[in-house]
């Protein structure tokens, strides 16, 4: 599904040059849930960008279903991305201005020959547990009913992988409860999510564990580094 080789991404920072993703390499196989490990500043965001399309890496390649996104146009990573991707951000970045509804049909204007696009999005809506909040307006909802709109947002154009950053970062214990047992059942029924997360109590949802420091990437780790001594593999 994802290939990532020698993935690097530098921002300059006045007259020194920051490694955000330093040197990654990935691979998430389809119907896999990865899950990132990381505190803030670890390089997790950008990662997450690069395997999107958002970014462009500084060097290295992204493929996606065998094709490499740093090849094509803006133009056609959007294509894809449209076709291919649904990202949940870490803000759920929903209009203000456009109901719930109007909210989740959004995504198909980029994705031209979308049929009964209401139809999906009122059942999308249905599955998070929303359907009553349809007509509602963003300013009107909790931060969880948000971040529940955003997920089904991102699963309107019927994407075959899942990108997540940070999903779960500003709710409460019971609303990230949920969150979590949709992303496990998306996931049980055919869905690759790629998630990252600074809690690593989370890592029970997971097939694959990695963990990102310094923006270098490592499998096989539980914990995020916390300036207490190195992060310690999986045992």
């Amino acid at each position: 599904m994802i290939e990532a080789a020698n993935l690097t991404r530098i921002f300059s920072n006045g007259h020194s040059e920051v490694r955000a993703v330093d040197n990654v390499h990935l691979e998430v196989n389809r119907g896999e849930f990865s899950m990132i490990l990381g505190r803030s500043g670890s390089g997790k965001s950008t990662l997450l960008g690069m395997l999107a399309g958002l970014i462009r890496p500084t060097s290295g390649t992204v493929r996606i279903k065998g094709t490499d996104i740093g090849s094509l146009s803006d133009n056609l990573i959007s294509e894809i991305r449209a076709r291919e991707i649904g990202f949940v951000f870490q803000f759920s970045g929903l209009l203000p201005t456009l109901t719930v509804l109007d909210n989740l049909m959004l995504p198909a204007l980029f994705y031209p020959g979308k049929t009964d696009v209401r139809t999906r999005a009122l059942g999308l809506l249905d599955r998070v547990g929303l359907s009553d909040r349809a007509n509602a307006y963003p300013g009107t909802l909790s931060s969880g009913e948000m971040k529940r709109v955003a997920i089904a947002r991102a699963l309107s154009n019927g994407p075959a992988l899942l990108i997540a950053d940070e999903p779960t970062g500003d709710l409460d214990v019971d609303t990230e409860y949920e969150i979590m047992e949709l992303f496990r059942q998306l996931n049980v029924e055919g869905m690759t999510i790629v998630m990252v997360t600074h809690n690593p109590d989370l890592v029970r949802y997971a097939t694959r564990i990695y963990g990102m420091e310094k923006g270098r990437l490592a499998e096989g780790f539980h914990s995020v580094h916390t300036g207490h001594g190195p992060m310690e593999p999986l045992r």
